[in-house]
């Protein structure tokens, strides 16, 4: 899972970009992680948080697109999930995109979340991907889409193309964190700390991890204590085997995630 949510990262930086609000991906991923429980995140915590519901969607699970698009659009879910498929059973899996992304906007120009979300559903239903990959946002610009929703000459065929070269980026960058948890996996013996398993499993689940609150003082889903030193001493000691790094560069308030 923490490959998926990894990914999810892109994908909520470039849909706030649809959406006009341009925030830094650094932004988007604090806002999640360092929100005090029980705290509003914000609108860049709530779009992480948003794609990070997306990743554990499975591709057939309908009422699970209709809980997280919301009910304001669940009316029209199933019309817009059939003109997706319906385009993409008789003119191929991006033509589908393109026309559940129209469809959307054409209701509604501002949820370019929502129609991005249908259209990575309609592309891995059409592949018979067993989840939903982040794909439609990565490329796309608040143009195009507005082009697209217009019919302007040629809108079609560029966001097909776009979907198309973010499907193959998408891959890589799949590809690469798998590899960068298989080094984690690997050097997992090696590590002497009590719960350091506990902790290596939530490394392998998350996209970061805040030693000071989810390892100390009790380990994430877990009944194993750590103390605030110990957790920090963990975090360094991967940094040192070079399975993990630092992700905000702050002395402080500190985010840990599987090295790159």
């Amino acid at each position: 899972m923490a490959i998926q949510f990894q990914l999810q990262h892109g994908r909520a930086t470039a849909t706030s970009k649809l959406e006009g609000r341009l925030a830094r991906e650094a932004d988007i991923r604090d806002a999640f992680h360092l929100a005090p429980p029980g705290e509003a995140r914000g609108p860049d915590g709530d779009l992480l948080a948003f794609w990070r519901a997306a990743a554990r969607l499975q591709a057939g699970g309908t009422g699970e697109i209709a809980d997280l698009v919301g009910a304001d659009f669940a009316g029209e879910l199933g019309d817009w999930l059939a003109a997706g498929h319906e385009r993409a059973r008789t003119h191929g899996p991006l033509a589908g995109c393109v026309a559940v992304l129209r469809a959307v906007l054409e209701t509604d120009d501002r949820a370019e979340r929502v129609a991005c979300l249908l259209s990575d559903v309609v592309l891995a239903r059409a592949l018979n991907w067993k989840t939903v990959l982040p794909v439609s946002a990565r490329r796309l610009t608040k143009s195009m889409l507005r082009d697209l929703a217009a019919k302007g000459q040629g809108a079609e065929l560029l966001v097909q193309m776009r979907i198309l070269e973010s499907i193959a980026e998408t891959i890589r960058l799949a590809r690469d964190l798998a590899s960068r948890a298989e080094a984690l996996r690997a050097i997992a013996p090696r590590l002497r700390a009590k719960g350091s398993d506990a902790a290596v499993a939530l490394f392998l689940s998350e996209d970061a991890v805040a030693p000071s609150t989810m390892l100390s003082p009790m380990i994430q889903g877990t009944s194993y204590p750590m103390t605030d030193r110990a957790a920090r001493r963990f975090c360094d000691r991967l940094v040192e085997l070079g399975v993990a790094r630092e992700l905000t560069g702050r002395s402080t308030f500190r985010l840990y995630g599987i090295a790159s």
